[in-house]
């Protein structure tokens, strides 16, 4: 399981969302509700505690905790930007 994260997307977290370097953005898993998946990804600032993936980009680490692993079932994470918009693709 890896995580990586498009320039484009660093760029948006950094021209929309105010991050700057030397920031952490913790990746989590919130219900979101019915459906096929009950379950989708959320964005804070915060700092690690127990990350179980890590990946720095520009200057801005990228993480997710431990007890949100589980979401990832062993696939790898890519943080992508489309259309203005953070996306993720497993």
């Amino acid at each position: 399981m890896k995580m990586s994260v498009t320039p484009a997307a660093t760029a948006l977290f950094k021209q929309d969302w105010g991050f700057r370097t030397h920031d952490s953005v913790r990746i989590f898993v919130r219900y979101s509700g019915g459906g096929e998946d009950a379950f989708a990804f959320g964005i804070m600032k915060d700092t690690a505690r127990y990350p179980a993936v890590t990946t720095v980009e520009d200057g801005i680490t990228f993480y997710m905790e431990e007890n949100d692993a589980w979401y990832m079932d062993g696939k790898d994470l890519t943080i992508d930007c489309r259309n203005d918009n953070i996306v993720f693709l497993r």
